[in-house]
């Protein structure tokens, strides 16, 4: 009977570990390996100003379309910034607690206490990185103007329905 409640036991952690390693990838568009241009994206992001798309970048890259001033492309350029020196360290800390929690869920018998543990480490970060993304997005909303800050939810929209229709179609 303790076998198969070890092995039942052993595959929910096996199966958490495994959703807990899909969870940074998705997060993976904030980091640096995106080509630098990530902020604010993440499932959970939606609503408010634009739905969690890489808003300064897009900003940025319409700085003509949004009428943007000098000023306020230094500023959203400075908040990028910022957001990525944070978020890099604490999504390659993430990658690696992930990697030691796939480790020990790979032992026998796992050390459940100490996979917990990492877990619960993890979710911290998790939670700061999700912070930081919430504290950029209101910091490049402040920046804009009410008008700029509504011809990019149109351009956010726009962007959203042409990935959908891409999305759509077959190959």
């Amino acid at each position: 009977m303790n076998k198969i409640k070890s092995l039942i036991l052993g595959s929910a952690i096996l199966a958490l570990s495994a959703a807990m390693i899909g969870a940074p990838m998705a997060a993976a568009p904030d980091g640096p390996a995106s080509g630098g241009k990530a902020f604010a994206h993440g499932r959970r992001m939606h609503g408010g100003f634009g739905g969690g798309a890489p808003l300064i970048s897009l900003a940025l890259n319409h700085k003509t379309e949004l009428n943007l001033s000098g000023d306020q492309v230094a500023n959203l350029e400075k908040i990028r910034t910022s957001y990525q020196n944070q978020a890099t360290p604490l999504h390659q800390q993430v990658a690696a607690i992930e990697k030691e929690i796939a480790d020990l869920t790979q032992q026998t018998p796992a050390n459940l206490i100490l996979v917990k543990s990492k877990i619960q480490e993890a979710e911290k970060l998790r939670s700061e990185l999700r912070y930081l993304r919430l504290e950029a997005l209101e910091n490049g909303r402040s920046v804009l103007s009410q008008q700029q800050r509504d011809q990019l939810n149109t351009l956010v929209r726009s962007k959203h329905g042409q990935f959908r229709g891409q999305r759509g179609q077959r190959s």
